[in-house]
């Protein structure tokens, strides 16, 4: 039985190993001559790159330098692909929401938005006045808004010096046949007062002293302003309501200093108002005003239109558009706003590109004129008939800048090129460190962008070195706000992919520390900035003067941590007074 079972296990043996050395033999280094399929499959030209960090180009396969990935193939440099152009699927253009449109030359027109009120024409509003001094004894028209009526009985006064007139009168009317000219005289006394000579008669034949008088309004329309109260005392010729006839009504356009040159006499108008909604209005400028108010700087302009229904009420807003024809200018190529990425000093549109081979973007600098609303007009840099990307342009320029491909803000374009990786493909133990070991000439431009950034840096420092977290987090503030301000454009090339990816992270670290107020929290926020401001310098080198990079072994809980010094002399800013000397200069940035 123990024989039987040796036998067998022996047997089982023997199969196992007998199997394994046949796999070797049909499967062993096929993973090399894979490789080695892989770089026939391929020609010398192949561009390698990572899935996850699109911006690492070699020439041979092997890992990413900075997660360790294999790289796979992107393109066949012996291909008749232009470099100049960025290709794009159908589907990563619907994800970007790409839009397209095709440009044609057409007459440019300006057009002009202007915001506005209804106002009551001046020229129909009236003064409401009474010409009979006394005092307010009946109010028959007593709120603002009322409608009036010419020869409506608006109030009634009570008047002393009427009474003595009416009195005179009498007296006069006993000797009318011998003093007829003292009659007549006491006569038109009475009519300076606005009385009619109805109202004469009625007193002469009544023979009795009037005591109120009434006070008939002159025209019809809206009281816009009631001016007196029951029982007021008023003298003769007092405004006692203003009343506006709005069957016609002023629209006041508001027009700025820059469009004035675009807005004259005639122009058609149309406009809108908040309260009627769906409703499109029309009009002509009937006058513009010749001067400009100085604090607001604007200009009136002024369209008349009738009012039927009283449904435009003074004082509400309004919104309307002048389409203006640019005057001596010849038909122009005219580009939606969307279209074109402006970065101050150049504009850059992207036109689509559609063969055999599928769909590309190239950019193309454009020449700006004027602008016309939502579009601009177009001087240079596009030819009729050219199909331009209209919508999603940005995602467009980031492809282009993740490619390498000229871009807005790389127009030169460039990409990360790196040697075959001969380390086996571990990945870098500090990849902020590692991603830019070798340094990366810049232009004087770019290190004018860094001075101020480096000031703020050194305050922020100094504070620390002093345990003021005041000063710090104000230091931390002004270095966000001088970041913010740093123009991209000038620096290039691969230049340009260093500063965007630690840009990116201080920018990220600064508004941590402006919401702090703890000095140990400042201390651990500024760790992270320096790594990344050391990381700078030592890519770019100094700007006006040396800088040292100093190192205390001690700080981040005794794992190290650097800072950037332009003095020899340690200071050290992770602990302050309590560790000012803790440190030691590790390198001098030249």
């Amino acid at each position: 039985m123990k024989s039987i079972n040796k036998k067998t296990i022996y047997t089982a043996l023997g199969t196992l190993v007998l199997g394994l050395f046949l796999g070797w033999l049909i499967f062993g280094g096929s993973s090399n001559e894979q490789v080695a399929e892989n770089k026939h499959e391929h020609s010398e030209n192949t561009i390698w790159t990572c899935s996850m960090h699109p911006q690492i180009r070699q020439n041979e396969p092997g890992q990413c330098p900075l997660c360790g990935m294999d790289l796979i193939p992107l393109s066949d440099g012996s291909s008749d692909d232009n470099p100049m152009e960025i290709k794009m699927s159908p589907t990563a253009m619907q994800l970007a929401n790409v839009q397209t449109s095709i440009i044609y030359k057409k007459k440019p027109v300006k057009e002009v938005r202007m915001n506005g009120k209804i106002k009551a024409d001046e020229r129909n509003v009236t003064s409401q006045s009474s010409h009979i001094p006394g005092r307010i004894e009946k109010l028959m028209v007593s709120f603002t808004g009322e409608s009036v009526q010419k020869g409506q009985v608006l109030a009634h006064v009570y008047s002393p010096e009427l009474v003595t007139a009416q009195e005179e009168l009498f007296e006069a009317q006993k000797i009318k046949e011998a003093q007829p000219r003292l009659y007549q005289a006491a006569v038109e006394k009475l009519k300076n007062w606005k009385l009619t000579e109805k109202q004469i008669n009625q007193i002469l034949k009544g023979g009795v002293v009037q005591e109120q008088f009434p006070i008939l309004a002159d025209v019809s329309g809206i009281v816009l302003n009631k001016k007196v109260n029951l029982g007021d005392y008023i003298k003769k010729g007092q405004t006692i309501y203003e009343v506006a006839n709005l069957n016609k009504v002023w629209v006041l356009f508001d027009v700025y200093e820059s469009d004035i040159p675009w807005v004259k006499n005639r122009d058609k108008v149309q406009f809108t108002v908040q309260s009627i909604p769906g409703e499109i209005f029309n009009g002509k400028i009937s006058f513009i005003d010749p001067v400009i108010n100085p604090k607001t700087r604007v200009a009136s302009a002024r369209v008349e239109i009738s009012n039927p229904g009283m449904r435009l009420k003074p004082d509400m807003f309004v919104l309307g558009t002048i389409e203006s024809p640019i005057h001596n200018e010849q038909e122009a190529l005219i580009v939606p706003k969307t279209a074109v990425m402006w970065t101050g000093e150049r504009s850059v549109v992207y036109t689509k590109i559609t063969n055999t081979k599928g769909i590309s973007f190239m950019m193309k600098e454009v020449t700006l004129g004027p602008a016309l609303g939502d579009s601009y007009v177009v001087l240079s840099g596009l030819e009729s008939g050219e199909e331009i990307a209209t919508n999603g342009t940005f995602s467009i320029d980031a492809a282009a800048q993740l490619a390498g491909k000229p871009s807005m803000m790389n127009p030169e374009g460039g990409v990360v090129m790196t040697g075959h990786n001969h380390g086996g493909g571990n990945t870098p133990q500090n990849t902020d460190h590692s991603a830019h070991s070798k340094s990366i000439s810049i232009g004087p431009k770019a290190k004018e962008e860094l001075k101020p950034l480096l000031n703020t840096y050194l305050k922020l420092k100094d504070a620390l070195v002093d345990d003021n977290v005041e000063n710090a987090i104000a230091a931390s503030k002004e270095m966000n706000i001088v970041l913010s301000k740093v123009n991209m454009g000038v620096f290039k090339g691969e230049a340009h992919n260093v500063w965007m990816k630690h840009s990116n992270s201080l920018e990220k670290e600064l508004r941590k520390a402006s919401n702090t107020n703890e000095i140990g929290k400042m201390r651990a926020l500024f760790k992270n900035m320096s790594d990344q401001m050391v990381m700078l310098f030592k890519t770019f080198g100094a700007v006006d003067r040396p800088v040292f990079v100093n190192y205390c072994p001690m700080a981040n809980n005794d794992q190290g941590a650097e800072w950037l010094s332009i003095e020899k002399e340690i200071k050290n800013p992770y602990f302050g007074a309590s560790m000012l000397k803790c440190g030691e200069v590790k390198q001098e940035i030249k």
